[in-house]
């Protein structure tokens, strides 16, 4: 190697390269970590530096030299990249290796306009020297070689035009801990700030992409999901575009139902002219989702929802695929079909399904979701009716098309919107559940607005966290964490801005909270079971009842601290009605685990004291923020046991947790023989999950006969989703052939986890 190259410093001087400096640092990060070679990193490093090479570029060449050499046979490579990758980050962040103190960095933070003043304001001198005391900034090394690219891409608070970053990961943590908890009394905040900053910093908490991008600057909109409602008048239209472009400017993920816009060719004004149906709007919808682009941290994104039985459904079904023109395709957005149980009796016993436009049949749209017997009465009713303007379709062609679109697309889904409303937290004659979320685990009450300001409307947000199943030890852990957690996303609640009155009013009076899990498949190899055999059932019935109750009895203290929420009411939990009594009972032919804990005990407590929250578990897809925590994502099983996946910060690869120790414990996605002992796991974390759960199918063509999945599995699989309870279905991912086995590129789109790909 050639010792004479110079180098270009930082202030434009140029010097001789200092290769040994460069090895100290390669040496440094190697430290510890098995089956690593710093000479090879060196070697691959040198071939590309050059004369007048400048400094930041030798680092990003020695990291990246370090990460390409990451594989199954040497996985600490991904250690080796993320502290050379760390070293790089604080050396640009403060022009050396060691953080500087806590108060210094938030004065200077402060003074440049990047961190809110109400820190400054709220806290001591002394209380910063306390929070100092306990930063650990020697966790920055713990990082995967993605969770740092990660923070870089999206978390870290940066000058996204010129590149230049600001802060190490600690004091996001730290600063997240100290602004939820900054009008807590003064008596008890640090215990909770402290405790608060080591659960998420040693990942036993993971949080989402708004929290940690945006909790401690000056912008306050942190809730990752929110759901808007649309009505049939040109008011509500207009109401719903303005209140998607305030939502998606600020970083979360909408969902938008529009089930109620009436069809083509309704008559308006009385007759004076027809409507010109629903793509127009959609195509409307879609432009204000796309007009914002969320600050560089995510692309604006949107799920719009509608009934199956909707007059346009043909026209509608089809809106995201690659064939028609663009006057008949609004394809980016994504698409949630809404289903309940006469739907699939009509598929099951091989009827038909009469499609018509909400507006000519009163009352049939509200009953979808209130009243199941009152829907089936007015359907059958209103088909009888010669008067109505209807169209009949075989139930299994409209559900073939709808699978069809899914398979093609994998972006069509499924939301069963009767057991939205009868395994649900909310009463459905005053609160329905009539839509969910971009990424289809959110299930709360909406109502239209009429127009932006309008007061009786309402906007749901729900704002995400997940327990990290890998990171802890024993299920009772999890009473502290769920305290914990609770606490914290219930201050932000206070904490945060509401752009509107709407989104204000419907998160002051029911303070939903979706709190959900990561490293769910680490979870089962670490102790021996599998997704499709039914082995791992057991556990995870006693896992899940753990987290729904132990997030109960926090919300019942934090009740009894600061009162229930004013909604409280309008809940099933206020009439004694718990998840455990309204799970679809098939479950138990496939889950014998009883209860392990004392439930009655705790409804009485709830009907007597109340809960501060009205929600408290949603199953997210949590894609970016797994990645945070080196954790295997959601409740997914991995593709691989390292996993390429490509985000905006680009190629990325993660290795499974405990890859020596568990390789072989570990079942992959394209091992699995189909998607029954996954959906019957889901089923079982539904019967305690209070919201829905984010939940895929997947399907390798390998394994059918002509390399093609059948239609008939296809609906096979949807009707034992609906069987066993689940509320919601996904991604439809479909393998490609083509694709390595270990090295399914798994892309990032950026579904809010972020905001709610946690």
């Amino acid at each position: 190697m050639n010792k004479h190259l110079l180098v270009t410093k930082r202030d434009g001087a140029k010097e001789p390269i200092d290769l040994d400096k460069i090895h100290r640092v390669i040496t440094w990060a190697a430290e510890g970590l098995d089956n690593v070679s710093v000479s090879q990193v060196e070697l691959r490093s040198h071939i590309q530096f050059y004369d007048g090479i400048r400094t930041e570029d030798i680092h990003e060449t020695i990291i990246k030299a370090a990460a390409d050499l990451i594989s199954e046979q040497t996985p600490d490579y991904q250690y080796l990249a993320a502290r050379l990758a760390m070293f790089h980050l604080r050396k640009k962040a403060y022009g050396r290796f060691e953080p500087p103190h806590f108060h210094d960095h938030v004065v200077r933070l402060t003074e440049m306009g990047k961190y809110d003043q109400h820190i400054l304001a709220d806290y001591s001198r002394e209380e910063f020297e306390a929070m100092n005391a306990r930063l650990h900034h020697e966790r920055d090394m713990d990082f995967s070689y993605a969770a740092i690219k990660q923070l870089e891409g999206k978390y870290l608070v940066q000058n996204r035009v010129t590149g230049d970053i600001y802060e190490s990961p600690q004091f996001l943590y730290m600063l997240v801990a100290a602004c939820l908890f900054s009008k807590y009394p003064k008596e008890t905040r640090l215990d909770y700030v402290t405790r608060f900053y080591d659960a998420v910093s040693t990942f036993k908490i993971s949080l989402p992409t708004p929290i940690m991008s945006g909790v401690r600057t000056p912008t306050r909109q942190f809730s990752s999901c929110v759901l808007i409602e649309c009505g049939d008048s040109l008011d509500s239209i207009n109401a719903t575009s303005g209140a998607i472009v305030r939502y998606v400017s600020q970083r979360a993920g909408i969902g938008i139902n529009a089930g109620r816009i009436r069809a083509l060719g309704s008559p308006i004004r009385g007759g004076e002219a027809f409507h010109t149906g629903c793509i127009p709007f959609y195509k409307h919808f879609q432009t204000a989702v796309k007009c914002c682009s969320q600050g560089g941290v995510r692309g604006g994104a949107a799920t719009l929802f509608y009934p199956m039985w909707h007059l346009e459904v043909e026209s509608l079904l089809v809106l995201k695929n690659n064939r028609g023109v663009e006057e008949n395709r609004v394809r980016h957005m994504d698409y949630g079909v809404q289903i309940n149980r006469l739907m699939y009796q009509r598929l099951i016993k091989g009827g038909d399904i009469t499609l018509f436009s909400p507006s000519d049949v009163p009352g049939l749209y509200d009953a979808f979701f209130e009243d199941q017997a009152k829907f089936e009465q007015l359907y059958v009713q209103y088909e009888a009716d010669d008067s109505i303007r209807k169209r009949t379709v075989k139930a299994v062609e409209l559900f073939s098309l709808m699978m069809q679109e899914r398979a093609g697309t994998g972006r069509i889904y499924v939301q069963n919107v009767d057991h939205c409303n009868t395994h649900s937290p909310f009463d459905p004659s005053v609160a329905p559940v009539r839509q969910s979320n971009l990424c289809l685990e959110i299930a709360l009450p909406t109502k239209p607005l009429m127009d932006i300001n309008d007061e009786n409307g309402e906007i749901a947000l729900c704002t995400l966290s997940a327990f990290n199943l890998g990171a802890i030890d024993r299920l009772e852990d999890l009473e502290g964490l769920a305290d914990l957690a609770v606490r914290a996303l219930d201050a932000l609640l206070d904490y945060q801005d509401y752009p509107l009155l709407a989104a204000k009013k419907g998160s002051m009076n029911r303070r939903t909270l979706g709190i959900g899990v990561i490293n769910y498949a680490y979870y089962l190899a670490k102790n021996g079971v599998k997704y499709s055999d039914g082995s791992a059932i057991g556990l995870t019935h006693k896992t899940f009842e753990a987290i729904q109750y132990y997030l109960l009895k926090a919300s019942v203290q934090l009740a009894k601290e600061f009162g229930p929420c004013p909604a409280f009411n309008e809940t099933t939990y206020a009439q004694g009605i718990l998840p455990i009594d309204t799970y679809k009972k098939d479950l138990d032919a496939i889950c014998q685990e009883p209860l392990h804990l004392d439930w009655e005990a705790l409804r009485e407590e709830i009907k007597s004291t109340g809960l501060r929250n009205s929600t408290l578990t949603a199953l997210m897809p949590s894609e970016t923020s797994s990645q945070i925590s080196n954790a295997t994502n959601g409740i997914e099983p991995p593709r691989g046991l390292v996993s390429v996946k490509a985000s905006k910060d680009g190629i990325l690869k993660q290795v499974v947790p405990e890859y020596e120790r568990l390789k072989s414990q570990y079942e992959l996605l394209w091992q699995m023989p189909s998607n029954d002992g996954y959906l019957q796991l889901v089923g079982v974390m539904q019967k305690f999950v209070d919201q829905a759960i984010s939940a895929n199918t997947n399907y390798d063509p390998a394994r059918f006969d002509g390399g093609r999945v059948p239609m008939k599995q296809l609906l096979k699989d949807l009707l034992t989703a609906y069987k066993f309870g689940l509320k919601t279905l996904y991604y439809h991912n479909t393998r490609d052939g083509a694709a390595d086995a270990q090295n399914d590129l798994q892309e990032d789109d950026g579904c809010a986890g972020g905001a709610c790909k946690i």
